[in-house]
């Protein structure tokens, strides 16, 4: 039976995978690599049923394709500094931002079981538009 990841797990696996500096990325390798921190060699599935695992899988491997632009250079390390304050600045509001959607959707969940509405309501799709349609004006 697989076992269920919690989430310092696959912290610490994003965080491999991140990090990762072999010049090929492949699932099989990720499993081994990964067998330390989970305690036992984790399967494929078990790994790429987390999103966030996934999207850094998938992240990885594009910039070692090359699809990922190269790094820029600073032109000095005062450059550098300052690149870097403003980057972990963004980065701090984005956080905010992200914790505050987490609030909100919280929110919206609740208020949502509250008045009956199910998942599949919610989950429904946006009504199509009919954009060839007219309408007859009122005069």
């Amino acid at each position: 039976m697989a076992k269920h990841l919690n989430k310092r797990e696959i912290e610490a696996i994003v965080n491999l995978i991140r990090g990762w500096s072999d010049s090929k990325i492949t699932w099989a390798a990720i499993c081994e690599q990964a067998a330390p921190l989970v305690g036992k060699i984790p399967t494929r599935q078990s790994l790429s049923a987390h999103e966030a695992i996934t999207a850094a899988y998938q992240s990885k491997k594009d910039a070692i394709k090359g699809k990922v632009p190269n790094k820029p250079r600073p032109a000095s390390l005062n450059a550098a500094a300052s690149r870097i304050a403003n980057l972990e600045a963004e980065l701090a509001e984005l956080k905010e931002q992200n914790r505050q959607y987490k609030q909100m959707f919280v929110l919206w969940q609740y208020n949502a079981y509250k008045h009956g509405m199910t998942e599949s309501k919610l989950n429904s799709s946006m009504p199509k538009i009919d954009r060839e349609r007219s309408d007859n004006k009122v005069r």
